[in-house]
């Protein structure tokens, strides 16, 4: 029953099924539950039989990002059904002309709108972010902390591409080197330590923990300015070096403390309304 329930997400009192790809590190949602919520109809399967073929008709791409995965049906099976990703959901919702779709509309507009906005102005994109951190109930330190914390992998990205690192699954490997080394966890298994699936890592650490990982990675922007490395087998040990710097620091601070560092502790955002 839990489980079934953690696949369940409530919207305007309707469950609307989902499935999390561990791999992906994705939620994919029910796309027939998802149009029985929006358009309203008694009967989404035929909505969305019609929409499909309007969005084939249209030339649209959406239906092939489209997937078939199994989820617990009425009658308690568990069934093969269309699912989409979150991004996937919304251009859906673009073409559902609802009252219920409305409001995502609208806010799909605006925040395409503020998109190009900060393109424009990157101070804005700053400004937006420290204003939904203190929103959802942060701490102005910690702002202050996660802010730092994005400008420090910002330089360290930058001096990535510098050399010849530039793909996302190198990127991928090369945080994960450095948070092994100083937290002696990679970075899925830190979220799953903290039980968290879509949610940033970094904006569920601790303050210390932000301070360790800001460490971690400005040393190892530090230390490849000087080593130079040519390779990405060689821009991993610098990785792991500057990780190191951070974990022996954090190995002394536990010392001293008597504690660990590391804390299964994740932000739990101040309730909002739910839309209806």
């Amino acid at each position: 029953m839990k489980n079934e329930l953690q696949n369940l997400s409530i919207f305007s009192g309707q469950e609307i099924r989902r499935f999390w790809d561990e791999k992906k590190e994705k939620w994919f949602f029910s796309v027939v539950d998802v149009i029985g919520v929006l358009s309203g109809s008694s009967i989404p399967k035929r909505y969305w039989s019609d929409l499909k073929s309007n969005l084939q008709e249209e030339g649209s791409q959406v239906y092939d990002k489209i997937v078939r995965l199994k989820m617990i049906a009425d009658d308690k099976k568990m069934r093969e059904t269309d699912a989409a990703d979150t991004e996937t959901i919304f251009r859906l919702i673009q073409s559902i002309p609802s009252p219920n779709a409305e409001p995502f509309k609208l806010w799909l507009a605006r925040v395409g709108y503020e998109r190009v906005e900060e393109v424009e102005d990157p101070e804005k994109a700053i400004q937006r972010a420290m204003a939904t951190y203190i929103k959802k109930g942060h701490s102005k330190s910690w702002v202050d902390l996660r802010l730092k914390s994005i400008e420090i992998r910002k330089d360290l990205t930058n001096e990535w591409n510098e050399r010849g690192v530039n793909k996302p699954d190198q990127f991928a490997t090369l945080i994960d080197d450095i948070t092994f080394a100083w937290a002696g966890l990679k970075t899925k298994d830190y979220k799953e330590f903290k039980s968290l699936k879509k949610e940033s890592l970094r904006d569920n650490m601790t303050n210390l923990e932000l301070v360790l990982n800001m460490l971690a990675e400005a040393s190892t922007t530090e230390i490849s300015k000087v080593d130079e490395p040519e390779t990405f087998i060689a821009n991993r040990k610098v990785a792991v070096k500057g990780g190191g710097v951070a974990g022996k620091a954090r190995e002394e601070l536990e010392k001293q403390v008597g504690r660990s560092i590391i804390s299964k502790n994740k932000f739990l955002p101040k309730q909002t309304k739910k839309l209806k």
